[in-house]
């Protein structure tokens, strides 16, 4: 299953630190109404991300009803992203 959605970089300050693009609201739904089939545990979901020309594997993270998508410190370097900036995420869920 592929998904493409647009969003804003945004810096959680959390004991372990990390940035993220929030998915939107309808997406995020959907997923969640299929996470049953395809989590490894808690609610995440494997996945696989592409922003640009650059594609990793992560897992998507859930949060106040919506998924996170983790922008990893590579991805950011190579894309020249910043906290604020609006990236295009094309993501496909990992069975």
């Amino acid at each position: 299953m592929k998904i493409e959605f647009d969003g804003r970089i945004w810096y959680w300050k959390g004991p372990a630190p990390w940035f993220f693009v929030t998915m939107p609201a309808e997406d995020s739904g959907f997923l969640k109404a299929m996470a049953g089939h395809v989590t490894y545990g808690w609610g995440v979901i494997p996945v696989q991300v592409r922003v640009g020309k650059t594609a990793w594997q992560t897992s998507l993270f859930p949060k106040d009803g919506r998924y996170l998508v983790p922008i990893k410190a590579s991805v950011r370097q190579a894309e020249h992203l910043e906290e604020g900036d609006n990236v295009t995420i094309q993501l496909n869920v990992r069975l």
